[in-house]
């Protein structure tokens, strides 16, 4: 339960190597917080991340979490609720995918859809039900501005947090009334995560061939100007964005809070001027 102040006591995080998710934990755990799950693949990265975040005065946990393993999220999940309430799950994990190669190959693409949205779907229901079945906390599912309107440059990523913007709304519209809020947060273009336009065409590949030059334009083109300075955005900023919806009981959460207007503006552009644009 929330403290006196309304402070989270206990937080899950579904992507608990997540450079926003483990900001977030750092600041609540800064606000009270005293109990941490971390769940996701075994890993040093995962140890790692529970370590560190022990020092700062939290009693942390891990569990394995593999979100394309829709079939245990039940199992795996139900052994963290049953240790007690979770005030606030953060639903953290996804993949960018590589949208030349995504195109190219299609178990790729399916990964991605897998990944982002399928596994959401999942995670998603189990934890709002453990919520419910409590009578109450926070389910906070990390979107995209990539999913406001899908850009020929990453349609394949930007479609599964399109997916997952809608569904995450609906299950909010779903919960009203049961004591359970559901908050999106939409962050721009996280800089830390940024790769190289030179990085797009994959280990390997020579810079001279007509699929390389394909895939470096779509990642110059990406990297337009929803990735200029005033519009992109830092795991921490992402973070306090987050603790700051959750005291103001937010449903929605832009980050920065500009690009609320920007997006506006984009969805109402007629698609042949659109795919001109370099957004």
């Amino acid at each position: 339960m929330k403290d006196a102040f309304g402070a989270p006591q206990s937080l899950l995080v579904l992507g608990g190597t997540s450079e926003i998710a483990l900001a977030t934990a750092r600041r609540l755990i800064a606000r009270r917080t005293r109990t941490v799950w971390l769940a996701g693949r075994p890993s040093p990265a995962l140890d790692s991340a529970a370590t560190e975040l022990r020092t700062r005065g939290a009693d942390v946990r891990t569990v394995d979490f593999d979100a394309l393993d829709s079939a245990s999220h039940e199992t795996a999940l139900g052994k963290v609720f049953a240790e007690g309430d979770i005030d606030v799950v953060l639903l953290a994990f996804g993949i960018a995918g590589d949208q030349g190669r995504d195109e190219e190959e299609p178990l790729a693409a399916v990964r991605v859809a897998q990944t982002n949205y399928t596994g959401a779907v999942s995670a998603g229901l189990v934890c709002a039900g453990a919520l419910q079945a409590q009578g109450h906390g926070s389910l906070v599912v990390l979107s995209s501005v990539a999913g406001e309107r899908v850009r020929r440059a990453d349609f394949i990523y930007g479609s599964s947090k399109a997916g997952l913007d809608a569904f995450a709304q609906g299950l909010g519209d779903a919960l009203q009334g049961t004591g359970v809020q559901v908050m999106v947060v939409r962050p721009g273009v996280v800089r830390p995560r940024n790769a190289r336009p030179e990085a797009a065409a994959g280990p390997g590949a020579a810079a001279g061939t007509p699929r390389t030059k394909a895939r470096l334009s779509a990642a110059r083109f990406a990297a337009a100007p929803l990735e200029a300075p005033p519009l992109t955005t830092t795991p921490d900023e992402v973070a306090a964005a987050v603790v700051t919806g959750l005291r103001r009981g937010s449903e929605t959460v832009w980050v920065p809070g500009s690009l609320r207007v920007v997006m506006s503006a984009l969805r109402h552009v007629p698609r042949p001027l659109f795919r001109r644009l370099p957004v």
